[in-house]
């Protein structure tokens, strides 16, 4: 199995050191596991490393290489597509970049600090919004993964406006771009209670043919390779027949 999303303390919400987190990944029968943690920005530095610690973080992982044969380590970041995306972070030798958006402006959607902003505005234009930001993502050409697809659901507020309709230029956009979808289990742990994308929007991916790959999104050693072999399962069903995974930002494919 192949499990991409992963954090670290360095992130500031995260615990469990680096070999326990590949330690479980090993009990789980991940064969290609990631650490993809969030990448700093002059901006919401409370949730993320600093530019400073980044050597720091590639050392860690380099080293675990080299400490477990028996599995195959990848690294990356997850990054914020906000305006203040960094130079110095696109241009890091790692094996993939996740693209991800957790802000819409200043509001950080998903954070339980500030939901209360949920009952301030129209659902509709919330979700039109994120989505134009992801077709913004997807033609950037900045990454290889975009992270979490809907992950605007994760407070279970759902639009009124189809979801298929809202979805639909961004599905575009990332087949348009050649873009991997994680299939992401953290929903399941949230209030949403499902995978990031939804079943319905995966439906939607394959028809486009857009390559995916899977991510338990720990921010704990007992988060690795949550509900994963379930997820690959709904893959399966859907028809797909490979994953994907990189290394030094090439593809490669992985039989599922």
């Amino acid at each position: 199995m192949i499990d991409l999303h992963n954090h670290t303390i360095l992130c500031n919400h995260s615990q469990g050191s680096l070999d326990e987190f590949i330690q479980k990944a090993i009990q789980k029968g991940i064969n290609v596991y990631g650490f993809s943690d969030h990448a700093p920005m002059n901006f919401d530095k409370k949730y993320r490393m600093s530019f400073e610690e980044m050597d720091i973080y590639e050392n860690w992982i380099d080293n675990l290489k080299k400490k477990y044969s028996q599995i195959k380590i990848l690294k990356g970041y997850e990054v914020d597509f906000t305006p203040m995306v960094d130079k110095k972070v696109l241009e890091r030798k790692v094996d993939y970049l996740i693209g991800s958006i957790h802000f819409l402006d200043n509001w950080g959607f998903d954070n339980p600090e500030f939901l209360a902003t949920w009952n301030e505005r129209d659902i509709d234009d919330i979700y039109k919004e994120y989505f134009n930001l992801v077709v913004q993502l997807a033609e950037s050409k900045m990454f290889d993964i975009v992270g979490h697809l809907d992950l605007i659901k994760v407070f279970n507020f759902k639009p009124n406006e189809d979801i298929k309709v809202l979805a639909k230029e961004a599905i575009e956009a990332i087949a348009d771009n050649h873009l991997v979808i994680e299939i992401n289990t953290a929903g399941i742990r949230k209030a949403v209670n499902e995978p990031y994308p939804s079943i319905t929007l995966l439906e939607m991916i394959k028809q486009k043919n857009i390559d995916i790959t899977f991510g338990s999104d720990a921010h704990s050693p007992s988060q690795v390779g949550f509900y994963l072999k379930e997820c690959y399962n709904i893959a399966k069903f859907l028809g797909y027949k490979k994953a994907v995974y990189f290394e030094n930002r090439e593809k490669k494919y992985k039989e599922i």
